[in-house]
């Protein structure tokens, strides 16, 4: 019996508690990937009613479909390299552009620091 459990925690690569996947590595790579491909889902979905919801009502979607998501278990992110966290800096930009309907070329920095938004790092 032992050894069955032991072989089933070697073929365990990715474990979800509470939200958080977490990988024998704790590179916190595949948290990463879910949380910006949920916020990514999230923000096509946004951006299609956009135009039938006020200005507010928008802003009020975006900080509790995404930015909620990425502040949930940013702890366990501290100390991560750049290159981990990187797609979800870009996910808030994506939805700092939304909020203030920049293009993907304008600059979002000024947006960012608007709405009072620390980067990811």
């Amino acid at each position: 019996m032992i050894d069955i459990k032991h072989q089933y925690w070697e073929s365990l690569n990715v474990i979800r508690d509470l939200g958080l996947h977490l990988d024998n590595e704790l590179s916190m790579k595949q948290h990463v990937t879910k949380v910006a491909a949920t916020c990514y889902y999230h923000l096509r979905w946004l951006r299609q009613i956009r135009r039938h919801v006020g200005s507010k009502v928008n802003t009020q979607l975006v900080l509790a479909l995404v930015i909620s998501r990425l502040d949930y278990c940013n702890a366990v992110l501290a100390g991560l390299p750049q290159t981990t966290t990187a797609p979800l800096q870009r996910v808030q930009n994506t939805a700092a552009r939304l909020i203030f309907k920049l293009g993907p070329r304008e600059l979002v920095t000024p947006c960012l620091l608007q709405l009072h938004w620390l980067p990811v790092r």
